[in-house]
């Protein structure tokens, strides 16, 4: 044994754990840290009005979510957050049906979900007792493929015209001609912070509303505490999700889309902010919209009637 190896002293278990660490995080969210300290301009704002592209299809997040299509529908797996999320989602839609006035139908509700993965809500949409129709879109054939797949295991969702999904992007769905063809509720869940260009795809989402229908989707707010809440902790720590999962400079504040869209003539909107407990799930929260996950919605005019041209 040589004397290198014999006067060696060990090695303190308290710098092993330090070493690690500064090794690990040379690998993770801390490189784009800098980032979070200056104002970013959000994409609601620093993207033209107008993209350059006829898809808000991203390849790069179609290739990412593809690759978690086998374990959708997992209650251990990637994808479980989401489906914890539904229930709130759906307390979220019935407060904002709940608010408006007039008051809403009660029955024969038609939901578009735009962005549909592997049909958490788009199931559960269609289940409701006053839900007369549900059209599931998403980019992804893999991902579309489980949703099938899974709602034929279900026989109330096989009647015709009840649950639907097509392999589209909402630039790719006909126009509706009349008030027939829209919908009451039209819903984007966890979409638009994958989109490159957010302002031109809800332009091409606001036709298919009805008047005094509502636009509800669920986003993150562009804050410190997401960037550490989703992109330190959730990916690279604790790997709730897998890394790569979101852009923290795609995150949408909620006072954004309150100007986007109250400036386009709609009404009413409203937020609900989220927090995510491991062990417990996600909780509601009340002003957590300024800070990370949340729920938004807002109202087409009543009389207001939107046909846009292609």
């Amino acid at each position: 044994m040589s004397s290198e190896s014999t006067t060696r002293q060990p090695i303190s278990t308290s710098a092993t754990r330090s070493n690690t660490m500064l090794s690990y995080f040379r690998f993770t969210s801390f490189r784009n840290a800098p980032s979070i300290f200056r104002q970013t301009p959000g994409p609601l704002r620093s993207n033209s009005t107008t993209s350059t592209t006829s898809t808000s299809v991203n390849p790069t997040e179609v290739s990412h979510f593809n690759a978690l299509a086998s374990t959708w529908w997992d209650p251990q797996g990637p994808s479980r957050i989401l489906q914890q999320m539904n229930p709130h989602r759906h307390d979220f839609i019935r407060s904002c049906l709940k608010s408006q006035t007039p008051a809403a139908p009660t029955s024969g509700l038609r939901y578009l979900d735009v962005g549909c993965g592997g049909g958490v809500f788009t199931e559960s949409a269609a289940r409701l007792p006053h839900t007369s129709a549900v059209l599931g879109l998403d980019p992804s054939p893999e991902v579309l493929a489980v949703a099938e797949e899974h709602a034929r295991q279900d026989p109330s969702l096989q009647s015709e015209g009840k649950l639907s999904y097509l392999n589209k992007t909402i630039e790719d769905l006909p126009l509706p001609k009349g008030p027939e063809e829209q919908y009451d509720i039209v819903t984007l869940f966890e979409v638009i912070e994958h989109i490159s260009h957010p302002s031109p795809f809800l332009s091409s989402c606001l036709p298919f509303v009805k008047p005094g229908g509502w636009i509800v989707m669920s986003t993150i707010a562009r804050t410190w505490t997401s960037w550490f809440t989703t992109k330190l902790v959730a990916e690279d720590i604790a790997r709730i999700i897998p890394r790569g999962t979101h852009d923290w400079t795609q995150y949408i504040n909620e006072d954004e889309l309150r100007e986007w869209f109250t400036k386009r003539g709609w009404t009413s909107p409203r937020a609900t902010g989220l927090f995510y407990v491991p062990g417990l799930g996600w909780k509601e929260v009340s002003g957590g919209e300024k800070y990370g996950n949340y729920l938004f919605a807002a109202r087409k005019q009543p009389g207001e009637q939107e046909f846009a041209t292609r």
